[in-house]
This record gives structure tokens, sequence and C-alpha cells, in this order.
């Protein structure tokens, strides 16, 4: 029989990637074939019935449970409003423990950019490079966003920059329902409080969430739509999410075209 040669050290990694591995749980690695067997516990013996009842046993306490998903959500909608500024609401966000992806992520990823900028880009969740230095959109697609601010003029001193979700999902997977709805009153209120003249919503599920769409982002992309803040109506348009533009280049002359766009409502906006 042929023995395979052991895998270097390069393709663990590689295959660790692939397999969705990508950060360390401990700083030093352990090794589990030199860790002493746990020793042998016989099994209890056979105890003889009880003669007599006792009146009551002790109550076991019960683990803290985190809050079900429906009342996270009412939870969410009655704390939002309370922030009367964007450090208020990053306060309220680091305390409010009814979203499970708070427990797994590295850091909050609140905003970045220019809090009085006249538009807003929403995406959908980090990646990540943002939960480890807790700032939206730096990772390779936050790179690609940086030039598409560019392109038409603008960086993060003149735009501000958030997410959906404000926390990493493991693996980077998709956000569920119920996670999207616990985090919306939150985006609802940052978009308040920013209160910027469009907002730009990133892929199909910020485009869903923050705009209450149905249609996926090739029927919805490069449209205008009206976002009521409650004061005001904001224009408000969905674009490629740059981690998509990465996987289909293709599409980045559509995306080019949104951007002409945009460019074009904010410098109208500036004579009037």
């Amino acid at each position: 029989m042929i023995s395979e040669r052991p895998p270097t050290p390069h393709e663990l990694l590689a295959f660790y990637l692939e397999a969705g591995v990508d950060c360390a749980l401990a700083e030093e690695p352990s090794d589990r074939l030199s860790e002493v067997e746990a020793e042998f516990v016989p099994a209890p013996q056979r105890i003889a019935p009880l003669t007599t009842v006792p009146a009551a046993f002790p109550a076991t306490p019960q683990p803290d449970l985190a809050p079900a998903p429906d009342a996270a959500i009412e939870s969410a909608r009655e704390l939002a409003p309370k922030a009367k500024t964007l450090d208020e609401l990053r306060g309220l966000l680091e305390q409010f423990d009814g979203c499970a992806l708070k427990a797994t992520a590295t850091k909050l990823v609140f905003g970045d950019g220019n809090p009085q900028a006249r538009i807003m880009f929403v995406g959908e969740a980090p990646g990540r490079d943002e939960d480890l230095q807790g700032i939206p959109f730096i990772g390779r697609s936050g790179k690609l966003l940086d030039l598409m601010l560019a392109a038409i003029g603008l960086d993060r001193t003149k735009a501000y920059i958030a997410n959906v979700i404000p926390w990493r999902p493991p693996g980077n997977r998709d956000p569920s329902p119920h996670e999207t709805q616990m985090c919306l009153p939150f985006i609802k209120r940052q978009i308040e409080l920013v209160d910027p003249d469009i907002v730009v919503c990133l892929g199909k599920p910020s485009s869903q969430a923050v705009l209450d769409l149905k249609d996926g982002i090739m029927r919805t992309r490069g449209r205008w739509f009206d976002y009521d803040t409650g004061s005001r109506t904001i224009r408000a348009m969905a674009t490629f999410h740059p981690a998509y533009l990465l996987r289909q280049p293709i599409y980045k002359r559509m995306t080019w075209q949104d951007l002409r766009t945009i460019q074009a409502a904010l410098a109208a906006a500036t004579k009037t």
C-alpha cells in the first residue's frame, strides 16, 4: 500500500479557508494527542428505594435565556427611537442582547464616514475584516467601494457608511429573517439621525430590508424610491453590492450607470 504524503501547512490553511474556518479560538495550538485520558469513573452503585418521600424538592435553578425572537424585535422597536444622537444609538446597540449574533461577533460594526454627509450607503452585514476592526467596508469589498466613491468625486469624508446588521454572522452566512428584523429598527434610526439627502442600498438584502422591496436587485437597481423617515422623504436607490461585483465584474458597467445617476442627483440638489 502506498502511503499518501502528509499535507503541507499551506495546503492545510487552504483547506481550512475553503471550509469556512477563518479565525482561531486560542493563541496557542493544543496537542490533543498528548492530553491525558480521563480517569475511568465507576458506575454508580444501586441505591435502595426511599422509604419516605420528602415533602418538597428544592427548585433547580434555570439558566438565563435569551429573549424570544418576537420579543427581541419588539424590544428593538421600542429602544431605537429613544436614541437622540448617533452616540446614544451606538450605546443602545452595545447594550442590546436580543440578537444572538452579538455573542459570536468580535466587535460591533456601527458606522464610518461623515455623519453630516448628504449621502449614506447601507450594506447588509460585516465580514471578517470589519468584525476584527469594528469598521464597515474595509476588506476587499470596502476597497472597491472606496473606488466607486472616488469615481463620482466622493470619499469617506463626504459619505456615511453602515450596515443593516451591525454584527458579523458566523462564517459570513446570510442573516436570518429574524436577525434582520431585530436589527432593522436600529439602522432605520441611524438613517433618521444622519438625515442624508440620498440613501444608497448596496445589494438585494439591504434594499429589501430598508426599502421594503420584494423584487431582486436586477429589477430594482438604478431606480429612485421614496424613503419616509417620518419627518421627511429621502430619495433612495439600490445598486449592486461591491462583494457581488468582485464575483461578477460584468455588472460593474451597470453599477457605473447607477453611480452617474446618483452623482447627477447630488449635483442637482446642490444647485437648488
